[in-house]
């Protein structure tokens, strides 16, 4: 049966998946849904036999039903291939008694190559089914790791280009050098002053600019996206959960129907979100454990029912959660508003109204009620470096700074409730990626040393091999340059595309 995809806000136009892959964005600044979350098809056992790429097909076939098997099974295979250090694609590790789903051995070493490296084939394929004669300028803010994934994803791609938006002083050096040296001849890069929340709103208003829109379609070009909020990067996420939860029942480390518990380290609420549409699907996840750095609004609102980004906004050593506005959270409240008597969609646009005038927004009683497959905590800097020293002495193994976060929260899950359900954290970048951080909290001086030399420095300590990703850029030339105010982002796409 058909999938179909409508707004979070009450347009209430039906769009196949991949007219929503396309769009990106409902015209009414809503979220695409789809009108039913399906039901898996396989067995966990069966799933266990399969690749990554067979585990892919079956999770999404069920999702983009416009999709042929062809379509769909081309897009796989260009997508998950050499471009990935293991052919595991995501292995399982088992560390001081919890499983690290390690989703980080892509061409960029962050969980972001799990869904980006396949949604610049699906954008193409559903161009071509809807026979789309513009060119698609993916339009992108990023908090440090989206960016520089979309960019690879997207580089030379026929018939698209891409523009990214990143905060200047608000990502790893790491992650800036990986953007600024990007190459691709469709590519660019624009650091604003400003934060990730700025970036963010600003390609938020870009969208819904009407005046913007006649513009780009008088020249050619049409807008989508590859942040978390296009459902073609959701859908991809949904999988690792499966995959994973398959191949703990294949290496007998947990038996078929058991329940685990899952952690996640998040701000914009995408990776977490794909844990709930898996749990859906049918695979036996218990509690989504939403792990939160010293910028606690997911931990706030899971507490208390009120969203609220009234709060200073804090720089922290992991700045892929440096996040106040949490966007794919919307989907989680247009499903809970869907168990009120009220129109779902009325509701959630009223909500996200009161967020953009406000700043807050207070849910009901019942939907908060509603959340109980949520826990919410947060790790302050000093939790998350002691826990990076606390795993590398018990176990020689090196975390990065926002799967200490989630590893953190988990203890305080643990302690908190005295569940013992067995749990797989989300591992969602390489500690190659803030060397600096890593290294602070194992207690090395970093004082004088650049970014490369700590490198060095961690593969000595680590025994892990450097990833090529940040073999790379070590001497690569700085491509991009553009530097611009958050409220000048509209001026600058303009002369980007020369409208």
């Amino acid at each position: 049966m058909e999938i179909t995809y409508t707004s979070t806000r009450g347009d209430q136009t039906k769009y196949t998946a991949s007219q929503a892959v396309l769009k990106g964005l409902a015209n009414d600044g809503g979220l695409f849904v789809p009108n039913r979350i399906p039901k898996l098809e396989c067995t966990m056992k069966e799933i266990a036999e399969l690749s990554y790429q067979d585990t892919a097909y079956e999770v999404m076939k069920l999702f983009l039903t416009d999709y042929t098997e062809e379509e769909l099974k081309a897009c796989i295979e260009a997508a998950y291939d050499d471009k990935f250090d293991t052919p595991e694609i995501v292995p399982v590790v088992k560390k001081d008694g919890a499983y690290y789903l390690e989703l980080f051995h892509g061409s960029t070493i962050a969980f972001k190559d799990m869904a980006l490296s396949i949604l610049p084939h699906l954008m193409v394929t559903a161009a071509k089914k809807n026979h789309c004669e513009n060119e698609i300028v993916i339009l992108t803010a990023t908090s440090g790791d989206t960016g520089k994934a979309a960019m690879a994803g997207f580089a030379d791609v026929p018939g698209t280009r891409i523009i990214v938006f990143y905060p200047k002083d608000g990502v790893s050096p790491i992650q800036e050098k990986q953007m600024v040296t990007q190459k691709g001849n469709n590519t660019t890069v624009v650091a604003i002053r400003g934060n990730f929340d700025d970036a963010q709103s600003g390609v938020k208003k870009l969208f819904a600019d009407e005046e913007m829109e006649q513009k780009m379609k008088a020249a050619g070009y049409q807008f989508s996206s590859a942040n978390s909020i296009n459902i073609g990067r959701l859908v991809p996420q949904v999988v690792y959960y499966v995959y994973a939860y398959a191949k703990l029942v294949q290496a007998e480390e947990i038996e078929e129907g058991e329940t685990v518990n899952v952690t996640v380290p998040t701000g914009n609420f995408g990776n977490i979100l794909a844990a709930y549409y898996a749990k859906h699907m049918g695979v036996p996840i218990g509690k989504l454990i939403c792990a939160s750095n010293e910028n606690k609004v997911l931990y706030d609102f899971f507490s208390t029912g009120t969203y609220d980004k009234n709060r200073d906004f804090i720089l922290t050593s992991s700045p892929s959660m440096d996040i106040l506005i949490s966007s794919n959270l919307e989907r989680l409240i247009y499903k809970l508003a869907k168990n009120e008597k009220t129109d779902a969609c009325c509701m959630d646009a009223a909500f996200m109204e009161d967020l953009a005038k406000k700043g807050s927004y207070t849910i009901t009683e019942s939907m908060k009620k509603n959340m109980t497959d949520f826990y919410g905590n947060y790790a302050t800097e000093a939790e998350t470096a002691e826990k990076i020293l606390d795993m590398y002495q018990k176990e020689r193994y090196v975390m990065d700074t926002h799967t200490a976060v989630a590893s953190c929260v988990y203890d305080k899950y643990v302690r908190e409730t005295k569940d013992q359900t067995k749990t797989l954290i989300a591992s969602t970048a390489s500690p190659y990626k803030f060397t600096r951080s890593v290294m602070e909290a194992l207690g090395i001086s970093c004082e004088g040393k650049d970014d490369f030399e700590l490198v060095d420095e961690l593969n000595r300590l680590s025994q892990v091999k450097i990833p090529k990703a940040v073999e790379e850029i070590r001497t690569a030339p700085i491509l991009h340059t553009r530097v611009c105010d958050a409220e000048k982002m509209k001026e600058e796409v303009c002369d980007i595309l020369k409208l």
